[in-house]
């Protein structure tokens, strides 16, 4: 009897050492959501699977499928591999970290757009030219977007249109900014400007490029991950 099987690309998220030399692997792919497979003797030295599925890369697989929730893995070949992230401790902690909170934040069957987002992340992580905290709160930040929770960067809470000339708190419950008189509010328009950026992006190195992006990310990030903890299962 034939064996059904696909190809499609795949990025690692979990993986777990089975038997003497099998591994289990759950990959996300742009196609086919979460997929979970059995690469088969890879912890041998000698595996032609290994090379093809490393840590922090992009990745042709060809699967075969399975009859329960787990397929089997009988190609792999490399497509980007960001070997530069392991040479840096802080860098090596933030892929994994996005590789924990994707998998955990998403279902079975994640739309496609996930996929683009770890892809772009681990590729910027691997740029040692940009700073990997403004990589993570971009990833945050489309993370939120893709969620449905993005904050209103327009207008205020009363409908008003977000101005310079006024500072703002935030209605976390209802996600809006609250003018506050000129100086005594935690965000200026500047914040709220790179905030607009930052969720529009369609990829990490744009807000790089914006002028002091470092000073006003400290003000934002401790936002984003409040608004993270509230609204995404993180």
């Amino acid at each position: 009897m034939k064996h059904r099987q696909f190809t499609t690309k795949g990025i690692i998220l979990a993986r777990t050492d089975f038997g003497e030399a099998d591994r289990i692997l759950t990959f996300l792919t742009p196609d086919h959501g979460k997929v979970q497979a059995i690469a088969k003797s890879v912890r041998k030295s000698q595996s032609k699977l290994a090379g093809g599925i490393e840590l922090f890369s992009v990745s042709d697989l060809t699967l075969i499928v399975g009859r329960g929730e787990i397929n089997t893995l009988i190609s792999s070949r490399l497509v980007r591999h960001c070997g530069n992230i392991v040479k840096d401790l802080g860098r090596t902690k933030l892929a994994y970290e996005f590789l924990r909170v994707i998998n955990k934040a998403t279902e079975d069957k994640p739309e496609e757009a996930y996929f683009k987002l770890l892809g772009g992340s681990l590729e910027a992580l691997d740029d040692l030219e940009l700073e990997p905290e403004l990589t993570a709160l971009w990833f945050d930040m489309q993370l939120l977007k893709l969620a449905g929770h993005m904050p209103n960067l327009r207008t205020d809470s009363y409908g008003a249109k977000l101005t310079k000339v006024k500072s703002y708190s935030i209605d976390l419950e209802k996600m809006r900014f609250e003018p506050r008189p000129q100086g005594t509010g935690s965000f200026t328009a500047n914040d709220i400007k790179f905030l607009r950026l930052g969720f529009s992006a369609s990829k990490p190195q744009t807000i790089h490029r914006i002028n002091g992006a470092d000073k006003v990310a400290v003000v934002c990030q401790p936002l984003i991950q409040t608004m993270l903890k509230s609204h995404v299962r993180t």
